[in-house]
């Protein structure tokens, strides 16, 4: 019987192609959120959608049967790998690799588990709000539940992040510093900012001061913990880099700090959004934009430093163009979502809002275009990943660390 690539090298990495699909479904959503009117909500709902598609034009009728397919095929992706990591992590536990990782410094690609898991929470959200009539009738009952799933989801990864931590700091010998030559270690911080920016969502569409108070202190916690998290991983990784480089197979980790921004500025911007509706207070739409294009020049920033780093390796020749294969290949997608996500609030939230530019004039396509243009290049870097990957062939897989 052949195995996949993933079954005969597994790594818990390999969470990161549900995050990757659970993303991409987001991607699609930015359609609908942009692009159908929604009155009454923060967000559109299954009426909003249906509504425009009865008066919208052929080219609005477009968008919309390709963001419900979007969101349903990526969102199926999403949990079919969640569900199949979660059986081949059980297994791999029972394996002197997994006794080896834990006593590593990939002790911490454990929290790729719980990322993945608030990610999904965040994907099924959004498959109710699409493809559920009534949804927002019921809403108010479901947004403490969905802080409750996220809090419980971030008790796990504060406790798999203390075990990683607990046993650094009792024996440093247990964490090589050379070779923490990427950013890999800011994973549990991108877990924990995933959390946050779920817990964020009640802020901005309860009516209810308790759940938007409970939603902003809670997802204040947690986003300002992955800040600092993600502050001192990055800043412990440069010396190591500057002496050995970058580690080829996790150079992708370089791009770690796309994703952060995204989730992070969109947690505030939630945020904003319930302190303005719930308690009065206020935020002008040039500050929005000014807050975005910030994080955007963040985001190309750590972009420009990792398409440099990975095309003078020749990563992209190797592990996606070429026929060598690395689990770490799939943290190339969440930047590239991510941006692409960012993208679609600048322009609507930030040029658009501010009146900077004129919704749906050609700066407005043309700028949307370089998100779109991100989008694309994602789904076709996830489809081509998981048949590496998750297709049976004989091809030699690169061990993860």
């Amino acid at each position: 019987m052949s195995h996949t690539q993933a079954q005969k090298s597994y790594s818990p990495l390999y969470f990161l192609a549900s995050v990757g699909a659970g993303g991409l479904s987001v991607t699609f959503f930015m359609y609908l959120f942009f692009w159908v009117p929604h009155p009454g909500q923060p967000v559109p709902v299954f009426e909003d959608i249906m509504s425009a598609w009865s008066k919208g034009v052929a080219a609005q009728q477009f968008a919309i049967i390709a963001a419900m397919a979007g969101i349903a095929f990526f969102a199926f992706l999403n949990l079919k790998a969640l569900f199949w990591n979660f059986g081949a992590l059980r297994q791999f536990k029972q394996t002197e690799t997994y006794a080896a990782l834990m006593t590593s410094n990939a002790q911490s690609t454990l929290l790729a588990a719980p990322l993945a898991v608030a990610m999904s929470i965040n994907g099924l959200f959004i498959v109710g709000l699409v493809f559920v009539p009534n949804l927002w009738s019921v809403v108010e009952f479901l947004f403490p539940l969905a802080m409750v799933a996220f809090a419980l989801n971030t008790l796990w990864a504060m406790k798999l992040i203390g075990d990683f931590l607990g046993r650094i700091m009792k024996d440093p010998s247990g964490f090589k510093a050379d070779a923490n030559n990427s950013f890999a270690q800011a994973l549990p911080a991108f877990a924990l900012a995933m959390n946050a920016v779920g817990l964020s969502a009640p802020a901005a569409m309860s009516t209810l001061p308790t759940v938007v108070g409970t939603s902003l202190v809670l997802s204040t916690v947690i986003g300002t913990i992955a800040m600092i998290y993600a502050i001192v991983a990055i800043l412990a990784a440069i010396p190591a880099k500057l002496h050995h480089g970058v580690d080829r197979d996790a150079a992708p980790t370089l791009m770690i700090v796309v994703p952060l921004v995204t989730i992070l500025s969109i947690m505030f911007m939630r945020q904003s959004h319930g302190m303005h509706t719930t308690f009065d207070a206020h935020t002008n739409a040039i500050d929005t934009m000014m807050f975005l294009a910030k994080g955007l020049s963040i985001q190309i920033a750590f972009l420009g430093l990792g398409w440099v780093v990975l095309k003078s390796q020749g990563y992209f020749r190797d592990y996606v163009f070429g026929n060598k294969k690395h689990v770490g290949s799939y943290a190339l997608v969440c930047p590239g979502v991510a941006f692409s996500v960012l993208m679609h609030f600048f322009i609507n939230k930030g040029l658009v809002a501010s009146g900077i530019i004129e919704k749906f004039g050609t700066p407005y396509w043309a700028l949307t275009t370089v998100a779109l243009v991100s989008q694309m290049a994602m789904i076709a870097l996830v489809l081509r990943l998981n048949k590496q990957h998750f297709s049976a062939n004989a091809a030699t897989l690169v061990p993860a660390e």
